[in-house]
């Protein structure tokens, strides 16, 4: 199935890269070179998802992240240079739902491009909603809203995604590959370190000491659960 995808990438060559293999999967693509181009052509075409790389003239790519997810839930895949752990967190803790380092392969480029719009269209078309609750932390699937001792947490729909496959199954131990399959896809590839950073924002979130978690648990070894216990803070 095709989608509208807006790419904002000043680099004329490596725009015209992105465009010709994302057309050839069927999509309708749409280019801009700098960050306050991306906003206004995102605002008015309203696409399925947007690629979107960081170093842009104007309008910084992660200030428009920031402001486009204020506005919207379009999935954003990040394009960097930036290759420190802090670069990562900060590009997913502003909404990005993934990233790609520079260089990339164009063929993962449109793999990840294929995970995020079924994951996007999974959400959209089911029917299910439900009220999760695992001791503090209570989920409303159908509103998008988290609670954590009655307290509202805002998330980024991968955080959100991912901590509902948790909460979906409290207590389980799922291994990072594990939450690759059910929040990315199958064929999506994706490096554990991105789990690993998600799982941190999320941490800074939801726990009170975030370097003692009592409600996302790591188990060496393994992977992380969703503590099914009795609510910490009330012991």
């Amino acid at each position: 199935m095709s989608a509208r995808i807006l790419v904002a990438e000043d680099d004329e060559k490596q725009a015209r890269l992105v465009r010709i293999y994302l057309e050839r999967e069927g999509n309708a693509v749409q280019v801009v070179g700098d960050g306050r181009a991306a906003l206004e052509k995102a605002r008015s075409s309203k696409p399925d998802l947007i690629v979107l790389d960081v170093m842009l003239p104007l309008v910084d790519g992660l200030d428009v992240c920031r402001i486009l997810r204020t506005e919207s839930d379009v999935p954003i895949l990040l394009l960097t240079a930036r290759t420190t752990e802090e670069d990562m967190l900060l590009g997913l803790d502003l909404g990005a739902d993934d990233y790609l380092t520079k260089p990339y392969s164009p063929r993962e480029l449109t793999a990840r491009v294929r995970a995020l719009l079924r994951r996007s269209r999974k959400a959209a078309g089911s029917a299910e909603s439900a009220v999760l609750r695992v001791g503090a932390v209570v989920l409303d699937t159908a509103r998008f809203e988290v609670r954590v001792a009655g307290q509202p947490v805002t998330l980024t729909a991968k955080e959100f995604a991912i901590l509902e496959a948790l909460a979906r199954e409290p207590g389980r131990v799922f291994t990072r590959a594990q939450i690759i399959e059910r929040v990315f896809g199958f064929d999506h590839d994706v490096q554990e370190r991105t789990v690993d950073a998600h799982v941190m924002n999320l941490r800074r979130k939801l726990e009170a000491d975030p370097g003692r978690p009592r409600h996302l648990e790591t188990v060496y070894g393994r992977g992380y659960r969703l503590n099914d216990g009795p609510d910490p803070a009330s012991s």
